[in-house]
């Protein structure tokens, strides 16, 4: 029987917005040392505690801004499995521990999600401005990975149909619709104004207008992604 020791962990940085992907050993903690996970930028993002009951993990969440503990085994931790860390406030994914080939696949599936979207398009010169398309995508991608879109209803299933012009966002539970142009600097600009997208309940609206009129959470400083 194989046994796992080694484990990478996938998670976005709550300081640089950066989706950081980290390996550590089982035999990293002599002593009941706890081992501190550091993203690129020199933030630390997570805190690992070997205890008899198998680790705690603190971190930072990147959604409520509070400090979350949680409590995992060691069978859990090594068992091959991707391992799914959440806030408990919302019950979002942050960030999730695993052997490297899973994680590897699914940070890369994740990663080309909105981009194979957008990709099948190139050739046939699809959109109206493919670059501010791109851009857009890229925002919006952010906004998903970090939790931050979903719909009023409760729904953060949220469907992406991609036009010329613009993304129109649905929702399947209650057929609300959202609409974010991209198809000018002003588009673009509006985009990057907001770190999150409320869907409104049974409603139709622009992403502009609600910006516009200030019923959208603005972005506290914009972040350097990579």
């Amino acid at each position: 029987m194989l046994i796992a020791t080694d484990a990478v962990l996938a998670m976005r940085c709550p300081e640089c917005g950066k989706m950081d992907v980290h390996g550590f050993s089982r035999f990293a903690f002599p002593g009941g040392r706890a081992v501190l996970v550091k993203c690129s930028c020199g933030a630390a993002m997570l805190e690992v505690i070997k205890k008899l009951s198998g680790y705690l993990l603190k971190f930072h969440c990147v959604v409520c801004e509070t400090r979350h503990s949680r409590e995992i085994s060691g069978k859990a931790l090594w068992s091959g499995e991707i391992t799914c860390i959440s806030c408990q406030e919302t019950g979002l994914e942050l960030a999730n521990i695993g052997p490297a080939s899973k994680i590897d696949e699914m940070v890369i599936m994740r990663g080309q999600k909105m981009g194979n979207m957008a990709g099948k398009f190139v050739s046939d010169s699809y959109f109206h401005n493919p670059g501010i398309m791109y851009e857009v995508l890229n925002c919006l991608h952010d906004i998903v990975d970090e939790g931050g879109l979903c719909c009023q209803c409760g729904n953060y299933k949220i469907e992406v149909d991609i036009f010329p012009d613009r993304l129109e966002l649905h929702c399947k539970n209650c057929d609300s619709i959202n609409i974010i142009y991209a198809e000018t600097d002003e588009d673009l600009s509006v985009i990057r104004q907001v770190d999150s997208i409320e869907l409104v309940r049974h409603g139709f609206n622009c992403l502009d207008s609600l910006v516009n009129a200030g019923k959208m959470k603005k972005t506290r400083q914009k972040r350097n992604k990579t």
